[in-house]
């Protein structure tokens, strides 16, 4: 986008209302982070659980920092060669004047500049679910600093950035079906076919140690994302922001339903984690869509992304890849089909005229739609996959296979998630003898 330009006569004025909406949207988006820790905390087992919150929470240190000294001016800068943006007066946000408004918005730089850069925390963030229980924190923390700066970066001028490619070809991505979810997805493929598998994958038991924790990560992510994606029209004056709202929770619970079905159908029961990994997909596949698709679109989307992701998450036994908490089929494969989806449901009468094939608006859309998919997909693919191998060869991104076999909250934190140290003393005054040990006994999963 173009340069914000200072309060004048002529100019648009400051909108306390939609200053004050932009504000708490963008608080809502960073709630996801946290909630996201919990969401893939739970997933885990016992001994990675601390590990895996931190490698979420970690992301709002490094990438707010960065933000601030060059992220926002790559992103969201003057364009170069339709690839990346800059904008000298915004390295370490110096030159921006309290009334400088976003251009064409009623709301300050400072709040769209903020709103950003909790997209640019949560989705490296979204990464991490990947590849838990085997990466070294030192390592995990350096790959977010080098990989928001050569992929997110850029990929968020491409696809919002004034001049960007995907921009100006017209690519339809409301709140970050590419520059979020397929970039995080197809960055999670790169990094874990270089690392490899979990010592046990596919011959251990590797469930989630707390379901509980998991749904309220779920719930979380479910409240924060009415921030992320109505936040993302940048004001609240025409209805659009209205119709995002009401599309991501239409989505989404179509989502839970389809996700659903396809679990009684495949494994006969209704899971819980399916009820939660259903609802995070029909999020995913909205976030791109959902400006553009009517609610009955929204519908469509949410079912076929319940169903499609349920079925996709299975593809890492079959191909081979460790996907630990199925990033790949959740965000990558729930982002390519709420992107590709709106050359098909997209109605005209929402963000823009721009109308899909259902709509009479024929395929021209959707070839868009796959220029944008396909061209972050496989950029963020390599290039995750590069990095990963360079750091692999130069520090090592792996634990040690004893420490992975020991618990990677002790070996990496010093911690551990829950301490039964204190727990099981009564009240009696002469305990009755406990039982002999039986000869074997069985393991309990950590």
């Amino acid at each position: 986008m173009a340069p914000a330009v200072a309060l004048a006569a002529d100019a648009p004025t400051l909108s306390a209302a939609n200053t004050g909406f932009m504000l708490i949207c963008s608080a809502l988006v960073m709630l996801m982070t946290p909630g996201l820790a919990f969401f893939y905390g739970g997933m885990v087992r016992v001994k990675s659980t601390l590990n895996m919150l931190m490698m979420s929470f970690i992301s709002l240190g490094i990438v707010t920092v960065l933000w601030v000294l060059y992220g926002f001016s790559m992103a969201f800068g003057t364009d170069s060669g339709s690839l990346i943006g800059w904008n000298s007066d915004w390295v370490g946000l110096s030159g921006i004047g309290l009334t400088d408004l976003w251009d064409g918005t009623t709301i300050p730089l400072f709040v769209f500049l903020v709103f950003q850069m909790m997209f640019a925390v949560l989705t490296p963030a979204l990464i991490s679910g990947a590849l838990a229980d085997r990466v070294k924190f030192t390592a995990w923390a350096l790959f977010v600093a080098l990989w928001v700066t050569v992929v997110y970066f850029p990929v968020a001028h491409w696809v919002w950035g004034s001049g960007g490619w995907a921009f100006e070809l017209g690519v339809i991505d409301f709140a970050g079906g590419t520059a979020v979810h397929i970039n995080a997805g197809a960055a999670a493929l790169g990094v874990i076919l270089v690392i490899g598998k979990r010592i046990g994958f596919k011959k251990d038991p590797m469930r989630p140690h707390s379901l509980p924790l998991v749904m309220l990560g779920a719930a979380l992510l479910w409240f924060g994302w009415f921030g992320f994606n109505s936040g993302s029209w940048l004001g609240n004056d025409d209805g659009v922001g209205a119709l995002m709202f009401v599309n991501t929770q239409v989505a989404t619970g179509a989502a839970v339903l389809g996700w659903l079905t396809y679990e009684k159908i495949r494994h006969g029961a209704f899971t819980t984690l399916g009820a939660a990994s259903g609802a995070v997909a029909g999020l995913v596949a909205i976030t791109p869509a959902g400006g553009a698709v009517s609610p009955l679109g929204a519908i469509a989307v949410g079912l076929i992304a319940g169903v499609l992701c349920a079925m996709a998450v299975g593809l890492k036994y079959r191909f081979g890849y460790d996907d630990s908490l199925d990033v790949v089929g959740v965000h990558l494969v729930g982002g390519i089909i709420g992107s590709l989806l709106v050359g098909f449901f997209a109605t005209g009468k929402g963000q823009s005229d721009v109308a899909g094939l259902f709509y009479g608006g024929g395929l021209d859309q959707f070839w868009k739609q796959c220029a944008g998919v396909f061209g972050v997909l496989a950029y963020s693919l390599a290039v995750s996959a590069l990095l990963a191998l360079l750091l692999d060869r130069t520090m090592g991104m792996r634990v040690p296979e004893d420490d992975e076999v020991a618990g990677i909250d002790q070996a990496e934190h010093a911690e551990t998630a829950y301490d039964f140290s204190g727990t099981g003393g009564g009240s009696r005054t002469a305990a009755a003898p406990a039982p002999a040990a039986p000869a074997e006994s069985k393991k309990v999963d950590a």
